[in-house]
């Protein structure tokens, strides 16, 4: 097989493992598939209490879409249909930690976005090239980015295409934590066990909710927030 997305369970935590080391674990259509299954299987799953996502090797996170799965498809409109990878991390209801390394570009910095805390090793580049090539990303970074870094420093990543560093990433929130290289995983891991061991509905809630103030008006984003409360005692208390 031409790369897969592999589960195993630790301590509570779900390693997702995106493996295509060769490639620089860029994603295929069948991967894309693999993933979103693991995605359904972890939200079903109550062992799974959070979610590492990792690449296999050394020399990248993702490095995005496989270019040659984007050639075989027949016509722009089957593109449009493709699977979604990062909206299938997007959709883990699981916290979800990304430990990044070497290569996060494009779409493979998309699914990185698409997760809760990215833990990015000291020689991580993280970038979006898509313009370079003449289209641009499907995967969220133009939504996403404006409501992270604000608009000026996304239109500066998603139009000129230019790479930064994981000192810039930090500067620009992109990501959470810088470790020197070799320890993003053990880093993403050891705050993935910590969330595990925590409520799983309020860590879950808590969660919701912050999505959630990404999309709506503060007074929304206010009520949405004492309802999760509320379902949270309700957890306590088993009613």
């Amino acid at each position: 097989m031409d790369g897969q997305v592999t589960l195993e369970m630790r301590s509570g935590v779900g390693v997702l493992t995106l493996d295509r080391p060769g490639k620089h674990n860029a994603i295929t259509d069948a991967m894309a598939a693999q993933l979103a299954d693991h995605a359904r299987a972890i939200n079903a799953d109550d062992a799974v209490r959070a979610v590492m996502l990792r690449g296999a090797g050394s020399r990248a996170f993702c490095a995005g879409m496989d270019l040659n799965a984007i050639e075989a498809y027949r016509t722009p409109w089957d593109f449009r249909h493709r699977p979604d990878y990062p909206g299938a991390v997007r959709s883990i209801r699981k916290p979800v930690v990304a430990a990044l390394k070497g290569w996060a570009l494009g779409g493979g910095f998309e699914m990185a976005l698409a997760a809760d805390i990215r833990v990015a090793a000291r020689g991580t580049r993280i970038g979006f090239p898509e313009v370079t090539r003449g289209w641009v990303g499907g995967g969220g970074a133009s939504q996403v980015l404006p409501r992270l870094v604000g608009p000026g420093q996304a239109m500066r990543l998603l139009l000129t295409g230019e790479q930064v560093d994981a000192e810039e990433a930090l500067r620009l929130r992109l990501v959470e934590q810088v470790v020197e290289d070799g320890m993003e995983e053990a880093a993403a891991f050891g705050l993935a066990v910590r969330l595990a061991e925590l409520p799983p509905v309020a860590v879950q809630a808590a969660k919701a909710a912050v999505r959630q103030a990404m999309e709506m008006p503060l007074s929304a984003g206010l009520a949405y927030e004492n309802e999760m409360n509320v379902l949270c005692l309700a957890a306590l208390r088993g009613t």
